[in-house]
């Protein structure tokens, strides 16, 4: 007879809806998580940053 660990005894439900167990994406892989924030978009950082030849 084979002794059996308590994991393969426990019953498991693979289709429980529980919390997602690994994000698409860390917290500190984000703007924020660097530490900087962005608003919807860039317009005006490109409008400022822009060459004075592109008039």
């Amino acid at each position: 007879m084979t002794e059996q660990h308590p994991d393969d005894l426990r019953t498991v439900d693979l289709f429980e809806d529980g919390p997602e167990i690994l994000p698409d994406q860390t917290s500190d892989d984000t703007d924020l998580g660097w530490g900087e924030w962005r608003g919807s978009g860039d317009d005006d950082r490109l409008l400022e940053d822009r060459p004075p030849h592109w008039g």
